[in-house]
């Protein structure tokens, strides 16, 4: 009975070999695909009309990158600068898809300098303590997912840290 068994699925396997290989005829019986409509989200001049729309909105402006969520990617930034020093961050002053937390506050710490050793003195103490400077920060997230994205300053400047760029 095995050996009817292994007839049968080597019987089974060489239709399936000889199936077809054009995509229209490999469609599910249970999802059945109607290639004589266009699909809904398909246009020959779809990249064009977007083309524009970004154009319009940064008013003639060049950007560095185009800004997108690491986890939705989701578009939130069009026009933005990269940091000079920290190539994996940019700054924006114009945002789309991002939410301000307005109720944390973030600052960044500063560690005080040594003072200067005098020629009378041998040994000076240095100070390990840290200062708080007035800049405070505010956690931006992503408006659709809510993950974490950068911060938003005292200027009204967004700072992205952990987004995804693309080519602008």
């Amino acid at each position: 009975m095995s050996r009817v068994m292994e007839v049968d699925g080597a019987e089974e396997k060489n239709k399936t070999e000889s199936a077809p290989t054009d995509p229209r005829e490999l469609v599910s019986s249970d999802d059945e695909i109607d290639y004589s409509i266009e699909p809904e989200f398909y246009g020959p001049n779809i990249d064009d009309k977007d083309e524009l729309w970004v154009h319009k909105q940064r008013k003639g402006q060049t950007s560095d990158a185009v800004l997108s969520c690491p986890a939705c990617f989701t578009t939130l930034c069009l026009d933005c600068q990269r940091h000079e020093k920290y190539v994996t961050q940019y700054r924006a002053m114009f945002v789309i898809n991002c939410k301000v937390i307005t109720d944390q506050i973030l600052r960044e710490t500063k560690p005080k300098r040594a003072p200067r050793r005098s020629k009378d003195c041998k040994h000076s103490v240095a100070s390990n303590e840290a200062t708080q400077s007035d800049e405070i920060f505010r956690p931006v997230c992503c408006s659709v997912c809510l993950t974490e994205v950068g911060v938003y300053d005292k200027d009204e400047v967004y700072h992205f840290f952990d987004v995804i760029p693309s080519n602008a």
